[in-house]
């Protein structure tokens, strides 16, 4: 059980070190330049996330690596702003940690009936990404009604 714990977190943390250089390599200005040309982002709400993720990086890499579909997108971001990597590396080793164990230490104690966890966390992830559907659809809405109420406010 702990070799299983030990190499689910080593490749957590290679694929974390994947995205963070894919987000580095893009950098700020070309990550912004793609941002602009999306139908319904300004550059200000660029802003926003930016300086939301340099207040609340650190914490939004430890808790993301708990939650699916955020697990590994919260990387590239972090590989963006340049989070330094020794910061990086310990904050996604203790967050796949935690994530590992409590995944392999429930299906270890369920023996032959490992997929009632299974289930468990695809039911966990379906709510995370009905949720992330949710406020994209919310966004999209709220700039359609901007958009149509004062089209001089939107640019």
């Amino acid at each position: 059980m702990v070799s299983a714990i030990v190499f689910t977190t080593l490749g957590s943390i290679v694929g974390a070190l994947a995205l963070y250089g894919v987000g580095a390599g893009l950098g700020r200005d070309r990550t912004r330049a793609i941002a602009e040309k999306l139908p319904l982002v300004k550059v200000r709400d660029i802003d926003k996330a930016e300086d939301w993720f340099n207040r609340h990086g650190p914490k939004a890499v430890l808790i993301g690596r708990l939650v699916p579909v955020v697990r590994s997108l919260i990387s590239v971001p972090a590989g963006v702003e340049r989070m330094p990597v020794g910061l990086f590396l310990p904050l996604t080793a203790i967050g796949s940690l935690v994530w590992n164990s409590l995944l392999i230490v429930a299906g270890y104690q369920l023996g032959e009936r490992w997929h009632v966890v299974e289930s468990s966390v695809g039911v966990f992830q379906k709510l995370v990404i009905a949720g992330a559907v949710a406020a994209v659809v919310w966004f999209v809405a709220v700039k359609i009604r901007a958009r149509r109420s004062d089209p001089e406010k939107v640019k």
